[in-house]
Parts: structure tokens; C-alpha cells; sequence
């Protein structure tokens, strides 16, 4: 059974069992390897991807659940403007240590960000970013990154959420 949909802008066919995980299709298949398997239960985020636009952790979807739909993962939303700014503002408050989660929280970030049209309460973050786990660099410079990239967009004039 053919499965057809987007991933970053790409139309993508398969014809992989349609149980197999979005992630290793992301992974094996297309050899974007941004997006990590942490848990693989859907506890980390560090698989966070965007399907139609909804973040989910693509080790719990399997590919037949994307026919039709979008999905983009961590190197198409980098190539965004809004990626942009959410990049460097990580890289700028030093919330970026072994870069295994970062991924997902970038992608979490995008949400939290879009959610408040660009303007989170540090609380809107943290409960925001409680889905994604990080070991190496500390809570505070991920939720001081995503209050930065608010803050980018807000000095530049930028309307980006």
C-alpha cells in the first residue's frame, strides 16, 4: 500500500509496512537525522516533529497515520525565519550543551511561541516545554532561549507569530 504526504515541503511515497514509525521513515528513509529517538515511548520529545502543523513525538506515529498530511521536521523548520530566530536565541543564551533534546525543544518552542502569538510569560514556557526532557543544559537557558526569541522578533518589529 503506497502512503503518500510532505515532509519539509517534499512529496514522499512509501510502501513500508504502514505500521513502521514516522521516525525511523524520517531517519532510515530520508536520512534527516535531526530528529532523536530518546525513549521511544513518546516521554522525551527529542522525536518532536510537526504533523499538519500539531506537534508530536513521531516514535509513537506509524507512516499510515501521514497520508496526506505534512509533516516537517527539525531541518525544515530551521530553514524557516521563525527557525531562525528560535536557533540562534538557543545558541545565544547558551541552552544548547550535548544537542540531543535541543531538537525537540526548538520544535516545542515553535508552538509555546506560535501559541502566544510571540509574547510567552515564562510559566506559558515552562509548562510548554514540560514534555521535553534535557540531562546536559538546564531548564532555565532553554526557557530564557524561547523568551528570547520573543524578544528578537519584538525589537526587530518582526510579526513572526
Amino acid at each position: 500500500m503506497a502512503i503518500n504526504f510532505t515532509v519539509n515541503g517534499k512529496k514522499v511515497t512509501t510502501e513500508l509496512n504502514p505500521l513502521t514509525r514516522l521516525i525511523d521513515f524520517i531517519r532510515d528513509e530520508l536520512k534527516l537525522t535531526g530528529t532523536k529517538e530518546g525513549c521511544g515511548e513518546g516521554e522525551c520529545g527529542a522525536c518532536a516533529v510537526f504533523l499538519d502543523g500539531k506537534v508530536v513525538n513521531s516514535c509513537l506515529v506509524p507512516i499510515a497515520l501521514c497520508e496526506g498530511k505534512e509533516v516537517m521536521t527539525i531541518e525544515g523548520y530551521t530553514e524557516t525565519e521563525r527557525g531562525k530566530v528560535v536557533v540562534q536565541s538557543f545558541l545565544d543564551e547558551g541552552a544548547v550543551q550535548c544537542g540531543f533534546c535541543i531538537p525537540g525543544m526548538v520544535m516545542s518552542s515553535e508552538v509555546i511561541l506560535r501559541d502566544t502569538n510571540g509574547k510567552p510569560t515564562e510559566e506559558e514556557v515552562r509548562k510548554g516545554l514540560s514534555g521535553n526532557l534535557c540531562r546536559c543544559t538546564g531548564y532555565d537557558h532553554i526557557v530564557n532561549a524561547v523568551l528570547r526569541a520573543s524578544d528578537i522578533a519584538s525589537k526587530e518589529g518582526k510579526k513572526l507569530w
